[in-house]
C-alpha cells in the first residue's frame, strides 16, 4: 500500500512491471549490470565491452566506427585476433573534445594488449627501473584482472583460477603468521577472511556467476600487482617489505637543526623517522603496516590529550599556592609548563583530526599525501617532526613544572626540608633519565670502561730519557 500524500514521487502501472523494453538489446549491444551496480553494455558477436551508453544514437555512430578502426589497426599491425579475444572501449571526453580509448583481451595468455606500441605512466604504477618483458608481464596481467574486474558478466570462473588463488592466499597467510617482513599487500586478519572467502567460490567454478567472478577478479588483480612492484622473477627481487630496491634510506638526521631538533625534542623524531621509512619503501606505500601505524598513533594522542589536560590542571593549581606569589622564576617555569601542556593538547587534536578517512583509505591516497610531505624542506623528516611535538611538548611541561616545583622547595623550605627533598630529588632525576639514555644506547659501564681505558692509556706513555 502507498501512503496517503500529496506528493508523487514515480507512477507504477498497474499490473506486474515489465523491463523487458528497457532491457532490450539495441543494435546488438546487450545491457548488463555490474554487481556494484554499473551499467555496461556488451556486444556478443565480436565480445567487445564498454561502459558507454550505446543507447545514444550519435554515441552508437561512433562506437561502431571506433570498433572498426580498431580492428582494422588490428589487421595492419599483422596481430592474429583469435575467437576468445575481446576488445573494451571507453569514451574519454577531454576539453570539449571526444576520444576513443581502447584494449585488446587476450583470454588464453590472460593478457591486454594494443595494436600499437603503448607508453603510460599509469601502467606501469610509478615503479621505476622496469626493462625486462617478463616484469611487464605482471603488469599486463594486473591490468587484466583489472578489465574481468570491470566486466565480470557474460564469462565463466575457471577453476584453475580459484586453485591459483587458493594457493596464493595461503602462501600469504603462511608468510603473515611466520614473518613480520611479509610481502602480502593484506593484514593478517584481512588474509585470514579472504582463505574462508576463497573456499565459497569452488562451488561457482565453471559457472557464469559475476559476483564469484568479481571476488575472484579484485583478488587476482592485487596479488599481480604486488608481484609487479616487487619484481616479482627479477634479478634483486624484493624478498622483505622493508627492502629497498633502489638504495637504501639515511635514517640519521644528517642536517645540524634536524640533530639539534632530534635533542631537543626527546629523540623522538628519530623513532618516528624508522617507523615511517618502515611504511614508505621506495616511494611506495607499506598498507597493512600504515593502518597498524595511525591506529597507533591516534591511541598515542588520545593519552597525550588526558595527559596534557591532568598537566594544564596541576599547572594552574600549583599556582594558586600562596608561597607561588613571591617566587617570580617559579611562576614563570609554570606558565611554560601550562604552554607546553597547552601546545601538546592542540597539537594532538589536530593531528587526531587531520587522520581522517581519506589518509586510512587507499593507497593511492596515502602515497599522494607522502609525496606532498616530500616536497617540504626537510622531505620525509618533517613528518617525523610533527608526529614527535605531542610528546616532546608534553615532556616539556612535566619538565617546567618540575623546575617549578623545584624553585619553590629550595627557596622557600628549611634546611631540614631541603636536606630531605635533595637526595630524593637526585634519585628521582637519575631514574627518570635512566630509561631515556638506555633509548640512545648510553650505559653507564661504557662510560665506566671509557674512563679506564683513557686512564691506562696516559699511565703506559712512554719515557724518553738522555
Amino acid at each position: 500500500m502507498f501512503p496517503c500524500t500529496q506528493i508523487i514521487l514515480c507512477r507504477v502501472e498497474k499490473g506486474p512491471l515489465n523491463c523487458s523494453e528497457e532491457l532490450a538489446a539495441v543494435e546488438g549491444w546487450e545491457p548488463l549490470t555490474h554487481p556494484e551496480g554499473a551499467l555496461f553494455f556488451y556486444r556478443s558477436r565480436k565480445r567487445i565491452f564498454t561502459d558507454a551508453d550505446v543507447r545514444d544514437p550519435a554515441i552508437s555512430l561512433e562506437i561502431n566506427k571506433a570498433v572498426e578502426m580498431a580492428y582494422e589497426g588490428a589487421r595492419k599491425a599483422k596481430i592474429v585476433l583469435g575467437p576468445s579475444v575481446e576488445l573494451a572501449l571507453e569514451l574519454i571526453a577531454e576539453a570539449n573534445k571526444k576520444n576513443w580509448g581502447y584494449y585488446f583481451v587476450d583470454h588464453d595468455r590472460r593478457v591486454i594488449f594494443w595494436f600499437e606500441d603503448y607508453e603510460s605512466p599509469h601502467l606501469m604504477n610509478n615503479v621505476r627501473g622496469v626493462e625486462r618483458k617478463s616484469h611487464i608481464k605482471y603488469a599486463l596481467d594486473s591490468q587484466y584482472w583489472r578489465h574481468i574486474e570491470l566486466f565480470p558478466n557474460k564469462r565463466i570462473l575457471p577453476e584453475d583460477i580459484v586453485v591459483t588463488l587458493k594457493e596464493i592466499v595461503m602462501h600469504a597467510h603462511t608468510e603473515n603468521i611466520t614473518s613480520e617482513t611479509c610481502l602480502a599487500p593484506f593484514a593478517s586478519s584481512e588474509v585470514a577472511s579472504m582463505l574462508g572467502l576463497v573456499d565459497h567460490l569452488k562451488g561457482s567454478t565453471n559457472k557464469e556467476r559475476e559476483h564469484s567472478v568479481w571476488i575472484a577478479a579484485r583478488s587476482m588483480r592485487l596479488f599481480c600487482n604486488a608481484k609487479f612492484v616487487n619484481f616479482c622473477g627479477q634479478p634483486g627481487a624484493r624478498l622483505d617489505v622493508d627492502q629497498s630496491l633502489y638504495g637504501e634510506h639515511d635514517t640519521r638526521l644528517n642536517k645540524i637543526i634536524l640533530r639539534i631538533m632530534n635533542v631537543i625534542l626527546f629523540g623522538s623524531p628519530v623513532a618516528q623517522s624508522k617507523a615511517i621509512h618502515r611504511i614508505w619503501v621506495d616511494e611506495t606505500i607499506v598498507q597493512p603496516r600504515w593502518k597498524d601505524f595511525i591506529d597507533r598513533m591516534i591511541t598515542e594522542w588520545n593519552g597525550y590529550t588526558i595527559f596534557s589536560t591532568v598537566m594544564l590542571a596541576v599547572d594552574i593549581s600549583f599556582l594558586a599556592v600562596p608561597a607561588m606569589a613571591t617566587q617570580t622564576a617559579a611562576i614563570a617555569l609554570t606558565y611554560l609548563s601550562c604552554l607546553c601542556a597547552l601546545g601538546s593538547l592542540v597539537v594532538s587534536l589536530v593531528l587526531a583530526g587531520q587522520v581522517n578517512d581519506s589518509r586510512r583509505g587507499s593507497a593511492a591516497d596515502v602515497a599522494s599525501f607522502m609525496v606532498g610531505i616530500l616536497q617540504s624542506m626537510f622531505g620525509l623528516e618533517s613528518l617525523a617532526l610533527m608526529l614527535s611535538l605531542p610528546f616532546a611538548l608534553l615532556i616539556w611541561g612535566m619538565a617546567f613544572f618540575a623546575g617549578a616545583l623545584s624553585t619553590l622547595i629550595f627557596r622557600t623550605s628549611s634546611v631540614v626540608v631541603i636536606s630531605i627533598a635533595s637526595p630524593i630529588w637526585v634519585a628521582v632525576f637519575v631514574l627518570a633519565m635512566w630509561p631515556v639514555l638506555t633509548a640512545n644506547n648510553i650505559h653507564i659501564s661504557r662510560l665506566r670502561s671509557w674512563i679506564i681505558e683513557q686512564a691506562s692509556s696516559q699511565a703506559v706513555e712512554p719515557i724518553f730519557g738522555v
